[in-house]
């Protein structure tokens, strides 16, 4: 009887070493493909030079809203529906800077 329990117990020990591998792998294959995907937009240690920021959202119903994101440097507003986005208006990087920087100073 205990040869029947020690077999149990191994095959268990198996499965368990086994899923610890499968997971590493796993780990290891997402963090890879993270590094290839952060290198092909331009991502450069650490910083991302192009970066896509959210910035503000409306919910206009209910499934519809009204996003404000920056691109590059660039704002856009964009509205988002169930059904697909739309690019409702654009502001070069200059404009969208000198927003910014407006955004942060405080009114005297």
């Amino acid at each position: 009887m205990s040869e029947a329990g020690g077999t149990a117990l191994g095959s268990i020990m198996a499965t368990v070493v086994a899923l610890v591998v499968v997971l590493a792998l796993a780990w290891g294959a997402l963090r890879l493909f993270k590094f290839w995907q952060d290198r092909q937009i331009g991502s450069v240690s650490g910083t991302d030079a192009r970066a896509l920021r959210f910035l503000r959202a409306l919910p206009v119903g209910t499934r519809e809203r009204v996003m404000l994101i920056e691109a590059e440097g660039e704002r856009m507003l964009i509205g988002v529906t169930a059904g697909g986005i739309s690019l409702l208006a654009r502001w070069p990087a200059t404009i969208a800077e000198t927003a910014a920087t407006a955004d942060r100073e405080p009114l005297t």
